[in-house]
């Protein structure tokens, strides 16, 4: 039986991922959460095989969260999932150390595969996905940058993009301040441009906002 521990924010997405793993006999749904300080709490009670951890749930960045999950709880694999676009956050979801990345978008099918494909330790992204990661690259669509930027230059963008404030990122993010200003540089850099209009444009073609 393979133990699963559900974290979003949501009541009907936890509900509705809860039946689906339930309609099989591989899978009991053991806890859930709807914050970061709860699914932490809910670890100190529980041991999950697979924690499907939604990526905007609220007080920490979904990011900062799965490291924080791999620090405390290494044996724990993790599925992230969100209604973010995949091809931003799978692969950033993927360098923090997640098994795998599932789009709410996706149908309802590949929850079944995927939290199984996580709990054997093998990684699960949609064929939708790859064969988009694959083939962008050569193309002049905007997210072709996303392969340039490093999974910390990412939350730091879309904190940007959300319109916080450098100290409010550095606060989000447990950084300083100069720091939040060197990615920003080095964003800016990145993507070429030379203020923060034209970055946020970026980060718009991005689909981080």
């Amino acid at each position: 039986m393979i133990k699963v521990l559900i974290a979003d924010n949501h009541p009907i997405i936890r509900m509705g991922v809860k039946n689906v793993l339930d309609s099989t006999s591989e899978f009991e749904v053991i806890a859930d959460a709807s914050t970061t300080a709860e699914l932490f709490q809910k670890l100190e009670e529980v041991t999950p095989d697979v924690i499907m951890l939604e990526m905007d749930i609220p007080e920490i960045n979904g990011i900062a969260t799965l490291r924080k999950i791999k620090k405390e709880y290494p044996e724990v694999k993790v599925l992230m999932y969100s209604g973010q676009s995949e091809d931003v956050y799978a692969l950033s979801s993927i360098r923090a150390g997640a098994f795998g990345y599932l789009s709410k978008s996706s149908d309802v099918d590949y929850i079944v595969t995927a939290v199984r494909k996580v709990s054997e330790g093998s990684m699960f992204i949609t064929n939708e996905l790859a064969q988009r990661l694959a083939f962008d690259e050569g193309t002049q669509k905007p997210r072709r940058f996303f392969r340039k930027l490093s999974t910390r230059e990412i939350e730091v963008l879309k904190l940007l993009a959300s319109g916080k404030r450098n100290k409010d990122v550095a606060i989000g993010l447990n950084l300083n301040e100069k720091t939040v200003s060197t990615y920003k540089a080095r964003l800016m850099k990145k993507l070429n441009v030379d203020n923060m209009v034209d970055l946020l444009q970026q980060a718009k073609a991005l689909e981080l906002y």
